[in-house]
């Protein structure tokens, strides 16, 4: 993503595109002010512009700095859209996985994080009943998690997809900090701070985040909304994805799961847990992001390249 000192300018009532979260949007730009002081939503001062997105209710209309906005043009359309396919295939593979054939191993991934709401308190029977009775997108209401990325982690994101996507280069393996490493370092982060707003850390910690390092395992496949592009190792059988990338991978699963927990037999209980771990998650990733991310990608040869296009 470009400095804010090249982005284009844009006036008020200007038809536009914007980020939310990972994906683009058509907005359209209501108000524009300059804030002297970092605003609370998006931890930036400067100009920032108040945007409703088509279609959406107004209770969505937020206050963004220029580094979220394109221009709506030919070329920025043409991203958004590619953005959106790349997003369903995401979603079909998610659905796919979830409702494939019956194993050991696929049972496993399906309990890892519902088993959270066990822990957390049993539900009666008849309750859960009534639950599956009804109707499916009643089913992806209750299970949304709204998540909130970080404005350094969109420009990570941001950057992540150009470089991948637009400048044919890719992350180098194995990480480090792997994922593995880095959901253990948080884990310890959490249960020394015990932040105010997550529930019986001392407790649940360890199961979601057990829970949050086998879905990545097993959806790596995914490549969260990002075409193929891994690193030229060579990755021994039975070793998990979690202990050779690192957060540039988890930080694409992170803004991906409200997708796959709309499509999980989650309850409520156990999609609020989760959401609160994650969003904690982001904070601490944000805070460590000088450590943990890459700063240079590695530049792919042509044959790789010709690899990962077939």
């Amino acid at each position: 993503m470009a400095d804010s000192s090249d982005q284009p300018t844009y006036n008020l009532n200007e038809r536009c595109l914007c980020y939310h979260g990972p994906l683009i949007y058509e907005a359209k730009i209501l108000k524009i002010q300059d804030f002297p002081e970092p605003v609370a939503t998006t931890g930036v001062a400067g100009t920032h512009f108040f945007v409703h997105y088509k279609g959406w209710k107004q209770t969505w209309d937020e206050w963004v700095p220029p580094t979220r906005l394109l221009k709506l043009d030919e070329t920025n359309i043409a991203k958004q859209k590619s953005l959106n396919e790349q997003a369903k295939a995401a979603n079909a593979a998610s659905s796919n996985k979830a409702h494939g054939k019956s194993s050991a191993t696929s049972a496993r991934d399906r309990e890892s994080i519902s088993a959270v709401g066990t822990r957390a308190g049993a539900r009666k029977d008849g309750a859960r009943g009534v639950k599956r009775a009804r109707e499916d997108d009643d089913n992806i209401r209750r299970n949304e998690m709204k998540i909130v990325v970080p404005e350094v982690l969109k420009v990570i994101l941001v950057d992540d997809w150009e470089a991948v996507t637009k400048n044919n280069q890719t992350v180098a393996l194995p990480r480090s900090p792997t994922v593995e490493q880095l959901l253990k370092q948080f884990e310890e982060h959490i249960k020394t701070v015990k932040p105010p707003n997550l529930r019986e850390p001392e407790i649940l910690s360890r199961t979601i985040i057990t829970g949050l390092q086998v879905y990545f395992d097993r959806s790596l496949g995914m490549n969260f909304a990002l075409p193929p592009r891994t690193a030229s190792v060579k990755i021994e059988e039975n070793v998990e994805m979690s202990s050779i990338y690192g957060a540039e991978h988890l930080l694409r699963m992170l803004v991906a799961m409200p997708q796959m927990v709309a499509n999980s037999q989650m309850d409520p209980e156990s999609v609020g847990l989760v959401r609160d771990y994650v969003n904690e998650l982001l904070k601490y990733m944000e805070a460590e992001k000088d450590r943990i991310f890459l700063r240079e990608y590695e530049t792919t040869s042509q044959s790789y390249q010709n690899t990962a296009r077939s």
